[in-house]
């Protein structure tokens, strides 16, 4: 079978690799779509993402669809549509009762974080517990499907912000996880969305989910005080900055959005003059269970997937990835011929 990896800075390459099997409680999936996550291109633009190296052969993706291959157990007939919950949870510690994505010891689909890595879903065939098998609802189709994992990282943000209904919500950075973020406090309950970022393209996107009203960084000025929440996406220093002027005096900053496992400038004094709660999101729970019936009955998120390319030219689907002028979420493709659904 297929397989993607990345060998480390700047190297990507598709080469044979043996056919997983799969043991009791666990299913076999053949793959059709991977969603290229911004993980995935720090791993290879980079060769890290935050604290985590390549340090051997990655295998990429845990944002996939695909149908069931074989279950040993006969509980999913073969050709069953089905996206993953790409974590296998560590041991409970002590402040992380209840919350297992936060445990120690656990591994990621894609994920440089474990030695040896924990290979992903960038690959004909992929290998995993029952218990991470998610059945998808009629109507939800493979490149909507590849956005249930990102928009459940979308709504575990959107679960630490709190209650959002009637929320003013700025959304920071229109990547595809911002548009995501946009869907999911419109989901929540909020009442006002903005989406800011450095390129009009993006936030063109933003207006198609659903932002009230957008921000050119750089051109446009972001009103002060002036959001109860502020959804940070962007993991740039200086969007951080820009969100603790933003938000209202004890209101909210969510960070989403990761940054290098090193120290960076911030600009810290309107969280403490203001006394803002500046809140962690890291991947997210359950969430994922949401996000599909989410997808399911709304449609116009899928739009968040601007281009679906071919496995034999994934070099060049990482490189259209990172340009955010000309596309939103890249999935790779693992069936007979990519496409562009949505024109980009």
């Amino acid at each position: 079978m297929r397989a993607v990896y990345i060998d480390g800075k700047d190297r990507i390459a598709v080469r044979d690799a043996a056919v997983p099997e799969p043991g009791d409680g666990e299913v076999r999936i053949r793959v059709q779509q991977v969603g290229i996550c911004g993980s995935d291109m720090h791993y290879l633009f980079e060769g890290a993402n935050g604290e985590y190296t390549v340090r051997e052969p990655l295998t990429p993706g845990h944002e996939m669809s695909g149908v069931v291959d074989v279950d040993p157990r006969g509980e999913l007939e073969p050709g069953t549509p089905v996206t993953v919950h790409p974590a296998r949870f560590g041991t409970e510690v002590p402040g992380t009762e209840g919350q297992p994505h936060l445990w120690p010891g656990g591994s990621y689909l894609g994920s440089a974080a474990t030695m040896p890595h924990t290979q992903g879903a960038m690959a004909d065939l992929l290998v995993v517990d029952r218990g991470m098998v998610r059945v998808l609802p009629d109507g939800l189709d493979a490149a909507g499907a590849v956005l249930a994992e990102p928009l459940g990282v979308a709504l575990h943000g959107a679960t630490r912000a709190g209650d959002l209904t009637g929320a003013r919500v700025l959304v920071s950075g229109a990547g595809p996880i911002g548009l995501l973020a946009v869907a999911a406090v419109r989901a929540r309950g909020a009442t006002h969305v903005t989406a800011s970022d450095m390129l009009d393209e993006p936030l063109e996107r933003a207006r198609t989910i659903g932002a009230d009203a957008v921000v050119r960084v750089g051109r446009d000025e972001l009103p002060t005080e002036a959001f109860d929440v502020v959804m940070e996406c962007s993991g740039a220093p200086a969007a951080i900055s820009s969100a603790g002027a933003a938000v209202r005096r004890r209101g909210v900053v969510v960070q989403i959005g990761m940054l290098p496992s090193t120290p960076q400038s911030v600009n810290l004094a309107p969280f403490i003059s203001k006394e803002v709660d500046l809140r962690g999101a890291f991947r997210f729970r359950d969430e994922i269970d949401e996000a599909i019936a989410l997808l399911a009955d709304r449609p116009e998120i899928g739009t968040v997937v601007t281009h679906v390319i071919s496995v034999d030219d994934v070099g060049g689907a990482f490189d259209l990835a990172r340009d955010s002028r000309v596309s939103g979420k890249v999935a790779v493709s693992f069936e007979a011929h990519g496409h562009e659904p949505h024109g980009g």
